[in-house]
């Protein structure tokens, strides 16, 4: 179970700092990403980190947020700035993990960011 915080209402032009830790232990963590659903739209990814720390992200929040990861706590950030209305949506964070080159993938339930104009 992974769980998400940092979600809420604000203007356009402010900032949320969005955390996601598993509830639990998870080992062999690969990639942190976060992903946002609105409204009668599909899923899509905004942002990744992998394990090296390689950063990856939509080319609609590039400049604005940035993904972050804690190793020693399993937590991923995703620091958003100079949000715009568009960004409206539910927030859901992912960890993948690998064992024995299997791929494991934890959601969490997602937290809601609603941008006023």
């Amino acid at each position: 179970q992974l769980v998400e915080s940092g979600g809420g209402l604000v203007q356009a032009g402010g900032s949320l700092r969005l955390s996601c830790a598993p509830s639990g232990s998870i080992f062999n963590i690969n990639d942190m990403a976060w992903y946002r659903q609105a409204p009668g739209k599909q899923r899509e990814l905004v942002a990744l980190i992998t394990s090296a720390g390689t950063t990856d992200y939509a080319d609609s929040v590039k400049g604005r947020f940035t993904i972050s990861r804690d190793n020693a706590k399993n937590t991923v950030y995703l620091q958003m700035n100079s949000l715009k209305p568009e960004d409206t949506a539910v927030y859901l964070c992912n960890i993948e993990k690998i064992v024995r080159n299997v791929k494991y993938n934890y959601w969490g339930q997602g937290t809601q960011v609603t941008v006023s104009s």
